[in-house]
């Protein structure tokens, strides 16, 4: 099984600088994968929960390439009704050719009503047009002779049973956001029924959980995967193991903005989980 993080790519605090050095940590601590999230249009009910600046995936993605060697690159989530198909095949492709086949494109229908109304996407209609901009990118890369580019993984983001539709018929994986281990065990088993119910092979298990590490055991029974004392965290991570995730992606921002302009506590937190998760690679 991989590790990814999600690295936060907004609020005060964050800049160039702070980007770099999360991603030659990430890369230097033996993760697997690097992902940032998207928004475009910092509107009161995105700044409510992720303040500018915000930096935009694509242009933050190509410039960490940049900086890093190994590591792959992707998001989580791209908000797909939020630009055009094309230009997203194009940007995606690119990126894809000029970091040396590095690139996950996780994508989502998006939640930020004022959001789609500042870009002019009638926010009613996303579900739809996620489903359209998926045809029209995949035969983009088909059908056009220069799209000379490796394959791109798509994850498919959203809890729902939607998303899991999703998820099966346009997706190389399914990307759940922030869960309870229960909850995921739960719908490990209403993702394969609903391939199996189209007819079509179960996508690969690629949720994205918390991360934050407690002096004290949490107990409460809606616990967050990742959230907990270091056992709790590593316990998480195995039962992942054995519900056949292929990657987890780690998220350690929790809502604390002073965070952002720490983020030592995070570090020290995933190299806790990288010492772990390599001892469990060397058995």
């Amino acid at each position: 099984m991989q590790i990814g993080v999600n690295v936060p790519n907004f609020a005060p605090g964050t800049d160039p600088d702070v980007l770099r050095r999360w991603a030659q940590t990430v890369e230097g601590l033996g993760f697997d994968l690097l992902m940032v999230s998207d928004h475009i249009a910092v509107t009161p009910d995105v700044a409510a929960q992720y303040p500018a600046p915000f930096y935009e995936p694509f242009t933050t993605l190509s410039w960490l390439a940049g900086v890093t060697h190994r590591v792959r690159l992707g998001t989580t989530v791209l908000i797909v009704p939020y630009r055009h198909p094309l230009l997203t095949a194009r940007m995606a492709a690119n990126l894809q050719r000029l970091s040396g086949g590095r690139l996950v494109l996780g994508v989502g229908v998006g939640w930020a009503r004022q959001e789609f109304e500042a870009l002019g996407v009638p926010f009613r209609r996303r579900g739809a047009l996620t489903d359209a901009h998926l045809r029209a990118m995949s035969d983009a890369w088909r059908d056009t002779a220069d799209y000379d580019t490796p394959a791109i993984p798509i994850w498919v983001g959203g809890n729902s049973d939607a998303g899991i539709r999703r998820a099966t018929l346009h997706g190389d994986a399914w990307h759940p956001l922030r869960m309870t281990p229960g909850w995921l065990a739960e719908a490990a088993g209403r993702l394969k029924a609903t391939a199996d119910e189209l007819g079509r092979p179960v996508p690969a298990l690629a949720p994205r959980i918390a991360l934050r590490q407690t002096r004290e055991p949490v107990t409460a029974a809606d616990r967050l995967a990742g959230v907990g004392t270091i056992d709790q965290i590593v316990a998480d991570l195995d039962q992942l193991r054995l519900l056949g995730a292929e990657t987890v992606v780690l998220d350690p921002f929790n809502g604390d903005l002073t965070e952002i302009r720490h983020p030592e506590r995070a570090w020290r937190t995933l190299a806790a989980v990288a010492a772990h998760h390599n001892s469990q690679e060397d058995r």
